[in-house]
C-alpha cells in the first residue's frame, strides 16, 4: 500500500478544505441508469452506493446536465436542471456518506455534442462536429449558460454533494472554448488563450460566488486529434485557470482513444504524456487497473482515478489493502461503452447496473461436478462453490481457460490472461478441485460452449466479412501466410477505440481493408456469444441446477 516514492493510495488526502480517506477516485462514466428526465433512483443509486461500499476514497458522479435546454449528452442522463431532484439526489449523497465515501457531482454542457432536444445544439464557434453544425453562441447564450451552471451547483451543495466537478474535457462545451481548432471565435471569449479560458473562468468564477464546497475541472491534458493540442497546453489551462481546488486529467476530444483506450494502447497513457507534476492538486485517470499503476500514476498526481477498473469490480479498493484478487478490467471496451441506447453493463462482472438484485442463497450442502473448463465452467464452479458446495471441475485441456487460451492476438493475449490469472486465484481460495487433461463423461454439470462459430479457411487469398471475435484473431492468424481482406462491416460489433486499434494493428501485419465485399466467411450477427455470455450461462446453470434438484443439495 506504500510506494518507495511518492504517495500511498491508502493515506488520506485534501481537495480544498475536505478530507478524502485514500487516494483512489472512482472516475466520472456515463451509466444511463438514470430517469428519463435526469433524476436519480434506486438502481443509479445502488450502483454507486456499492462502489462506496468497496471502500473509494471518492465517487464523482456521470456528467450531470445543467439546463433542459440543450444541455443533454446522452439518454437517461443524470440532470440536476430543477430543485425538484434535490430529496432524491441527498438520498443518493447520505447512502454514500453512510459507508464513509465522498461523493461530488460533474456539472456537464455537452454544447456541440448535445442532443437534439428542445433546442439546437450550440457551440463557440459553428464547425464540424463529427457531421453535425450546432449554431455559434451567442452573448445572451455564454451568461446563460453561465448562470445555470451556478445555480446546479447551488442545487447540488443544497444535496448535500461534498464539491463541484466541472467538465471541461472531452469534447463539450468548456473544453469547446479551450481548443483552439474548436474555438474559432474573434470576440473576447476568443482569439488567443487568454480568451479561450475566459468562459471556463467565469463559469468558476459564478459557481464559486454561490457555494462553499470544493470546486475542481475535468480536462483534456491532450487531444488525440490531428489538429488537437498537446499536454503542454492543457497543463497550462490547469495551471492558469483562477479558483479551482483541483484539475482531473483526462484525454480526447473527437479522436480515439481518449480516455478510455482500449487493450491496443498503453495502460496508464494519460499519466506518461504528463510532462509534469502539476502545480495544482491533481487527479489523473486513463488505463488505471492495477496497483502497479496506481502507484505509477502518484508518482506525479496527488489523486489516481480509476473507471473501468471500478466496473468489473466495485471492491477494488478494499481488495487491494486486504491484498485480494480483483476482478479484473480486461479493457475490452465492449459492454461498458454500448451507450448510445443501453445502460452501463460490463463484460467480466454480469452484476453490474443489477447491484439491487438478491443474491442466491449460499446454504447448500453436499457436492457438484462440472464439466468443462472454460469461462462458463469456471463461473458455474465458483457459483457452486459460494453456494456451499463442494465442487470438481474437469477440463480435457492441459490448463483451464476454454476458447482464452486459443487467443491469437497478442494484445487480447496479454490482457485476457489477467482474467485467467483472476480465475486461477479465486478457484485456489474457494478450494475447488481441478482435474485437468481429463474427459470425464459421468454424472454432472455439463458447461461447454453454447455457440461454436465455423473456423475460417483459405487457400492463398481471403475475403473476411463476419464481425465475430473469433473470426478476427482468425484473419490476424492467417495473415502469416495468406493474403487477408476484412470488410469494415467486420469491425461493426467492436467499441469504435478498439475497432481503430484492431484496423492499425491487422494493417501493420498486412490485412487490407475494404469498405464492402462478399466475403468468403458472410456472417454479420450484432449478438454473439462472448466472456459475457458465458459467464451469465455458467452461473444461471448452476442456479437452475440448484433448483430443480434443491433436496439433492440440501
Amino acid at each position: 500500500m506504500k510506494m518507495s516514492s511518492g504517495i500511498g493510495f491508502g493515506e488520506a488526502g485534501r481537495i480544498g478544505d475536505l478530507t478524502i480517506k485514500n487516494r483512489i477516485v472512482m472516475a466520472p462514466m456515463i451509466s444511463n441508469l438514470a430517469n428519463p428526465d435526469g433524476s436519480t433512483n434506486e438502481t443509479h443509486i445502488a450502483y454507486l452506493r456499492e462502489r462506496a461500499i468497496g471502500g473509494t476514497g471518492l465517487i464523482i458522479t456521470e456528467y450531470t446536465y445543467i439546463d433542459n435546454i440543450n444541455s443533454k449528452g446522452s439518454r437517461n442522463e443524470l440532470g440536476i436542471y430543477s430543485t425538484d431532484f434535490i430529496p432524491k439526489l441527498k438520498r443518493l449523497t447520505e447512502i454514500v456518506h453512510n459507508e464513509g465515501s465522498k461523493i461530488f457531482i460533474q456539472l456537464v454542457h455537452a454544447g456541440g455534442k448535445a442532443l437534439e432536444y428542445s433546442e439546437k445544439p450550440m457551440a463557440p464557434s459553428s464547425v464540424n462536429y463529427q457531421g453535425r453544425m450546432p449554431r455559434e453562441m451567442k452573448i445572451d447564450d455564454i451568461e446563460r449558460v453561465v448562470s445555470a451552471f451556478a445555480r446546479a451547483a447551488k442545487t447540488a451543495e443544497r444535496a448535500n454533494f461534498d464539491g463541484i466537478e466541472l467538465h471541461g474535457a472531452h469534447g463539450y462545451l468548456l473544453q469547446e472554448f479551450i481548443s483552439p481548432s474548436l474555438n474559432r471565435r474573434t470576440d473576447r471569449f476568443g482569439g488567443d488563450f487568454e480568451g479561450r479560458i475566459r468562459f471556463p473562468q467565469e463559469v468558476i468564477d459564478a459557481v464559486r460566488a454561490e457555494i462553499k464546497i470544493p470546486v475542481g475541472m475535468r480536462l483534456s491534458l491532450y487531444e488525440d486529434d490531428s489538429d488537437g493540442y498537446g499536454p503542454e497546453y492543457g497543463l497550462k489551462v490547469a495551471e492558469s485557470l483562477k479558483g479551482i481546488d483541483y484539475a482531473h486529467f483526462s484525454a480526447g476530444r473527437f479522436a480515439v482513444p481518449g480516455s478510455s483506450a482500449s487493450f491496443y494502447s498503453p495502460k496508464v497513457h494519460i499519466y506518461s504524456r504528463l510532462p509534469r507534476k502539476p502545480k495544482i492538486t491533481s487527479i489523473v485517470v486513463g488505463s488505471v487497473t492495477s496497483l502497479e499503476d496506481i502507484n505509477m500514476v502518484l508518482e506525479r498526481s496527488d489523486f489516481v482515478s480509476v473507471g473501468r477498473g471500478l466496473l468489473s469490480d466495485p471492491h477494488f479498493v478494499k481488495k487491494l489493502i486486504r491484498g485480494q484478487a480483483i476482478r479484473p478490467c480486461i479493457r475490452c471496451n465492449q459492454a461498458c461503452r454500448d451507450l448510445s441506447f443501453g445502460e452501463v453493463r460490463c463484460t467480466v462482472n454480469v452484476d453490474l447496473g443489477f447491484e439491487r438484485m438478491p443474491h442466491f442463497m449460499n446454504n447448500f450442502k453436499g457436492e457438484m461436478s462440472i464439466v468443462g473448463g472454460g469461462i462458463k465452467g469456471i463461473e458455474a464452479a465458483i457459483t457452486a462453490a459460494k453456494a456451499g458446495l463442494k465442487v470438481t471441475l474437469y477440463e480435457q485441456r492441459e490448463r483451464i481457460g476454454g476458447q482464452i487460451l486459443d487467443i491469437y492476438d497478442p494484445f487480447k493475449k496479454k490482457e485476457f490472461q489477467a482474467l485467467l490469472n483472476y480465475y486461477e486465484n479465486v478457484i485456489k481460495k474457494l478450494g475447488i478441485e481441478i482435474h485437468i487433461n481429463e474427459r470425464y463423461t459421468g454424472k454432472g454439470l455439463y458447461c461447454l460452449p453454447d455457440v461454436s462459430y465455423e473456423h475460417i479457411y483459405g487457400s492463398s487469398e481471403i475475403t473476411i466479412n463476419s464481425n465475430i471475435y473469433q473470426h478476427h484473431d482468425e484473419a490476424l492468424s492467417m495473415a502469416k501466410n495468406l493474403s487477408v481482406k476484412m470488410t469494415r462491416e467486420s469491425l461493426s460489433s467492436l467499441d469504435r477505440t478498439r475497432a481503430a486499434g484492431f484496423e492499425l494493428y491487422a494493417t501493420s501485419i498486412g490485412i487490407k481493408f475494404v469498405d464492402s465485399e462478399k466475403g468468403d466467411i458472410n456472417m454479420i450477427e450484432k449478438d454473439q456469444y462472448d466472456i459475457r455470455k458465458a459467464i451469465i450461462s455458467g452461473k444461471n446453470a448452476v442456479m437452475e441446477e440448484l433448483r430443480m434438484n434443491s433436496p439433492d443439495y440440501l
